[in-house]
């Protein structure tokens, strides 16, 4: 049977990781924008790799279980890599929220019914995230982020009110690791792994959008400048650290979430960028 690896989101940390962690196995990749999907689904099979492609929308659980579907049917699913959402230069809050955490929460449940014994996962946090203060949210609001069913999440009174892009995906972003957390539980019960990722500003045309932005561009340029790398991150090393994850050295990691940023957080705890 084959071993599939399911990748939500086709952009460059997404086929990043896929070609350190996909070798002998079917890359099933998947994306909201069918041509997108389609084009880096030609740059891999170019490389030789099995590759074939879905749609998902990620705010949509049928869409979804969809694609948990499709997945199961090609094969035996040993790892899921979720790359897809949307920035704060990209979206409005709520929209942001509907599929930066909601469907992170859905598609954690769903992959979670299916995922085989060894299998492991990595969703694509933001250092973001940890920038938030830590009264930001209480420990009761946290513990309702990472158990609640995904659907009673968008009730959430602290969550169905936000209106500010930036502050709705630092919200998700932490609720993603929360998740993880959480699910890391019942994955383990099947015998399988979940990781998040909290990345920098990596140099990806997301991010792209964010440095050149009229609103916080300005900002991110000052915050890559001043932290300790002084400069930002590259696809391929987000890769590198998902490939660790997913490899034999790091089965003993699960329900972590795991800062990759180039000093930036630390920069605001305790250095040019603390206000």
């Amino acid at each position: 049977m084959k071993e599939i690896m399911v990748v939500t989101g086709s952009g460059s940390i997404a086929q990043a990781i896929a070609r350190r962690v996909s070798v002998g196995k079917h890359i099933l990749l998947a994306d909201i924008k069918p041509e997108i999907a389609e084009a880096a689904a030609a740059v891999l099979s170019r490389a030789g790799f099995d590759v074939s492609t879905a749609y998902v929308d990620t705010r949509s659980r049928q869409s979804i279980q969809d694609l948990v579907k499709q997945a199961c049917t090609l094969g035996e699913v040993k790892g899921v890599i979720h790359t897809a959402g949307l920035s704060p230069s990209q979206a409005k809050a709520q929209d942001i929220i509907h599929v930066d955490l909601y469907g992170t929460a859905v598609l954690f449940e769903e992959f979670g019914k299916v995922i085989a014994k060894g299998g492991s996962a990595v969703v694509i946090g933001s250092q973001s995230s940890h920038r938030l203060d830590v009264d930001a949210i209480s420990q009761k609001d946290a513990d309702l982020l990472a158990t609640l069913p995904p659907e009673a999440l968008l009730a959430l009174p602290f969550i169905k009110t936000i209106d500010d892009s930036l502050y709705a995906y630092q919200i998700s972003k932490r609720g993603n690791a929360l998740r993880v957390m959480s699910e890391a539980v019942r994955w383990g019960k099947r015998g399988a792994r979940l990781n998040c990722i909290s990345a920098g500003i990596v140099f990806t045309p997301l991010a792209y959008d964010e440095l050149n932005s009229a609103e916080r561009g300005a900002f991110y340029q000052n915050m890559l400048a001043k932290s300790p790398a002084g400069r930002g991150g590259t696809p391929d090393e987000i890769g590198a650290l998902a490939e660790f994850l997913f490899g034999p050295n790091g089965t003993y990691i699960s329900g972590s979430d795991i800062l990759i940023d180039g000093g930036v957080t630390a920069s605001y705890k305790y250095g040019d960028l603390k206000a």
